[in-house]
């Protein structure tokens, strides 16, 4: 499981990084100064877990167990709150119908927190 964590880790800060540039340069001429912030977050937020997961990949602090259920939440965590943000950003662009999305967003972020809390949780009972 530690490879996966880190190998899926890696995956989302090379994405990161593509989707960061690709903020920087091609969505620049296309979105609004506001979409470009929020895209910014949404990029911001994935590279953040993305080394998040890189600590829970190669702690020795938490059980295998710990880090599946971390790794899960994080996961489902950046797919709601970094997509659901890149989708609403560029809906403008890409003619995707955003409604729907909006409250993913929040969703997301409690994935994420919950992810932090559990680690945190965690780290406190840990003899």
């Amino acid at each position: 499981m530690e490879k996966k964590i880190l190998i899926v880790a890696a995956v989302f800060g090379f994405l990161a990084i593509i989707l960061g540039a690709f903020g920087a340069h091609a969505l620049k001429k296309v979105l609004t100064l506001d979409q470009l912030t929020s895209f910014e977050t949404g990029v911001k937020y994935q590279m953040y877990h993305a080394l998040f997961l890189l600590f829970v990949g190669t702690s020795n602090m938490l059980t295998l167990k710990d880090k599946t259920i971390v790794f899960y939440l994080t996961v489902v965590g950046i797919f709601f709150f970094s997509g659901s943000i890149y989708v609403l950003t560029t809906s403008s662009i890409t003619g995707i119908k955003s409604k729907i999305i909006g409250p993913i967003t929040p969703i997301g972020g409690m994935f994420l927190l919950s992810s932090w809390g559990l680690l945190i949780y965690k780290l406190l009972i840990k003899k």
